[in-house]
């Protein structure tokens, strides 16, 4: 099967040079060759601008002032030339045949976005992934609200997909992923390749699971937004569920830390009523899945 259209890989970096260069040439080394890599470099402070130069023939690369994620990762989309769009962290690389094996998944399959299997690379080890980190195939719309279980550095996407639902969310300072898989998720299915063609490393300090205090807050933000959209009956009652899931575990967090105002419970209260008399569930009664 012969593959003709472009990939526009995206890599959005921030004063990580040395794990930049290793994420470039990953994809400089894939067999699938028709490809253009997007770097945005969002304000290092490192010597990013020096391996950025040193790959200035086989690269496009652009500076904007330090935005975060999702500003880099909305700049590449909107420079990007290709139809299909590949994202990958610069502290994340991929084996050399994973576009080569993912897009003629993609291309067999009739998958509009899809994602392969990953290996987990924490603190200098070998380490195997958690079953709430189980990824899914096809329609994983509920298989998302209780945590991101798409992987941005595992996807390829049609662009067009993205002008559908729209880019990542800049006001959310993380799990942002989270927030563009729900949005996907919810009108197209997810194609997964076993594959394991990505190595994800972690460890470093400045992750942004690491940075923030109760990442569930921005999780509900995600959900609150979905609820705007058109759900079918069934999906309405599990968003709103886990949003109170999330609401609960964030006021037992906020009562152990005096300095933080009551901001959950008023809005925890406000959900359970909503379940209750829309839907007939109870608190402590859960939905099936």
């Amino acid at each position: 099967m012969k593959l003709k259209r472009k990939v526009s890989v995206i890599i959005p970096t921030y004063n990580r040079a040395e794990m930049l260069e290793r994420a470039i040439r990953s994809v400089l080394a894939q067999t699938y060759q028709n490809t253009e890599i997007i770097v945005i470099d969002d304000g290092s402070t490192d010597n990013t601008a020096e391996i950025l130069n040193k790959y200035d023939s086989e690269i496009r690369h652009f500076s904007m002032l330090h935005g975060g994620v999702s500003a880099a990762r909305n700049m590449g989309i909107k420079k990007a030339k290709g139809e299909w769009l590949a994202f990958l962290d610069s502290d994340d690389y991929w084996l050399e045949e994973k576009l080569e094996k993912q897009l003629k998944f993609m291309v067999e399959k009739d998958y509009l976005i899809s994602q392969t299997g990953e290996k987990w690379y924490r603190d200098g080890n070998w380490v195997m992934k958690g079953d709430r980190h189980q990824k899914h195939n096809g329609w994983i719309f509920k298989y998302c609200l209780p945590l991101c279980v798409v992987t941005p550095s595992a996807v390829v996407i049609d662009k067009k997909v993205i002008e559908d639902v729209g880019f990542f969310d800049e006001s959310l300072p993380a799990c942002e992923d989270y927030d563009m898989w729900l949005r996907v998720a919810r009108k197209y299915p997810v194609g997964l390749l076993e594959d394991k063609l990505v190595v994800k490393v972690g460890g470093h300090t400045d992750q942004l699971s690491k940075k923030y205090w109760g990442l569930d807050r921005f999780r509900v933000k995600a959900l609150e937004k979905i609820l705007t959209k058109e759900l079918d009956p069934e999906q309405e009652k599990m968003v709103l569920q886990e949003i109170v899931k999330k609401l609960k575990v964030l006021e037992q967090g906020r009562r152990k830390r005096p300095d933080l105002p009551n901001i959950y419970q008023d809005k925890l209260h406000q959900y359970m009523n909503t379940l209750e008399e829309y839907y007939g569930i109870k608190e402590g009664e859960t939905i099936q899945m």
